[in-house]
């Protein structure tokens, strides 16, 4: 039975309301997802620099983009939290105290931190900076949160590896922000701390240059006598240690009522279609149930949406207690995803009902498609014609970013997205 916390609700007008809101936390790898994540719903977005931040495969941010950034996203009353969480070597001590200042003036709202040398140079050069602590220090006890607190930190963001009653007692302890995952990809090891990036690739994973490594195949043997006995059989899927993705949208109501400050999606590298649909889905859970919390109930098409985009498969992870083997994948790589993004609107003629369209996968006439966004409803339809910029009719649309125009039959917004069945 779900606890009801005074401390986030009130009685208005005679019906209980969520008065405290969790912020929604979305990623954004480039310039364009971040756009695209505020513009779907979310409160605050959390990017890479392209110095001191994992996921240093992802396109990541100049300084100058972060200022764009900063300054898209205040238009929208949303914040922007800049990743530093790297564990600095001593090579990346030199150019530390002018990054800081930089992210300082561009007006950021925080940084995401995991070593204590960024954590105590950010509050010597640049003091205006929320310091947040990040994943990569697996904060799983409530003394451990305690203690970050009383080092002056503003928020820290919790381990994956908690449970529903640990994140509860956490915030029922102490009295600082909580941050906590609810969607995204789930680290084989405690987050960031798998060494086998760095032996089997050179690359490390505490440096943001983690290879994946557990989700690569392998073949399984067992040493006997020093003799490698296969445990596998010719025709076998090779075996893989990969946890499934974090899913936790039926767990929402829980996060809010424990009072959670903000709920946060994984996913920097992730394309824009999956940002947009993610974000959306949680924006209306979220919306939903701090409304009319009592009365709240999760939409089965609110689940179905989050199978449209690029997902592996997933799992409550370690919400609903230490997880099993159904929630890790072993001898398959399948992926659920039903959708394929197909197109981003970037205009709509009223007049006409002609609707302007980047392509973003290949489209043809006689495709049924299904158009979504936070202006509309979603809806489909079978394309019918499609023309070049020039008006030159074509028989699909094939090459990448190509600018097409197509009747719809519904009013479109800038931002809004096609995609189409896989």
């Amino acid at each position: 039975m779900l606890l009801k916390n005074d401390r986030i609700s009130e009685i208005i007008d005679g019906k209980r309301v969520i008065v405290k809101k969790p912020e929604l936390l979305a990623p954004a790898g480039n310039l364009e997802k971040l756009k695209i994540a505020v513009h779907y719903g979310a409160d605050a977005v959390f990017i890479g620099g392209q110095e001191y931040s994992l996921r240093a495969n992802a396109d990541n941010f100049t300084l100058e983009e972060i200022r764009e950034g900063v300054e898209f996203a205040n238009r929208y009353g949303a914040k922007v939290y800049v990743t530093a969480n790297i564990y600095a070597h001593n090579e990346n001590i030199p150019g530390l105290d002018d990054y800081l200042r930089a992210l300082e003036d561009s007006g950021v709202s925080g940084i995401i931190v995991a070593d204590p040398l960024i954590i105590e140079t950010a509050r010597r050069v640049a003091p205006k900076l929320e310091v947040h602590l990040s994943t990569q220090q697996s904060l799983t006890n409530w003394k451990a949160v305690q203690f970050w607190k009383e080092e002056g930190l503003e928020r820290v963001v919790l381990a994956r590896e908690l449970g529903a009653e640990e994140i509860r007692q956490i915030k029922e302890k102490v009295d600082i922000e909580i941050e906590a995952f609810i969607h995204g990809a789930m680290c084989s090891a405690y987050s960031g701390r798998c060494v086998l990036s760095n032996h089997m690739t050179a690359r490390d994973s505490n440096r943001g240059g983690c290879c994946q490594s557990c989700r690569w195949d392998y073949d399984l043997y067992q040493l006997s006598d020093g003799r490698e006995i296969p445990l596998f059989e010719k025709g076998d899927a090779p075996f893989a240690m990969s946890a499934k993705d974090l899913n936790l949208i039926r767990a929402i109501p829980i996060m809010i009522e424990f009072g959670v400050d903000s709920l946060k999606i994984e996913g920097r590298m992730k394309s824009i279609h999956y940002v947009a649909t993610v974000v959306s889905v949680y924006r209306k859970v979220i919306d939903a149930y701090c409304a009319d919390p009592d009365h709240f109930t999760i939409r089965e098409e609110w689940v179905r949406e989050l199978e449209k985009c690029a997902n592996r498969e997933t799992a409550p992870s370690f919400f609903d207690g230490f997880p099993d083997y159904t929630n890790h994948m072993y001898g398959t790589h399948s992926r659920k995803t039903t959708h394929e993004f197909a197109g981003l609107v970037l205009g709509y003629d009223p007049e006409t009902g002609i609707a302007t369209v980047q392509q973003r996968n290949h489209f043809r006439p006689g495709d049924e498609v299904e158009f979504f966004g936070p202006e509309i409803e979603n809806f489909t339809q079978v394309i019918e014609n499609i023309w070049d910029e020039d008006g030159n009719e074509l028989d699909a649309a094939r090459h990448p970013l190509q600018i097409v125009k197509l009747k719809v039959k519904r009013p479109l917004f800038p931002y809004n997205m096609m995609r189409k069945e896989n």
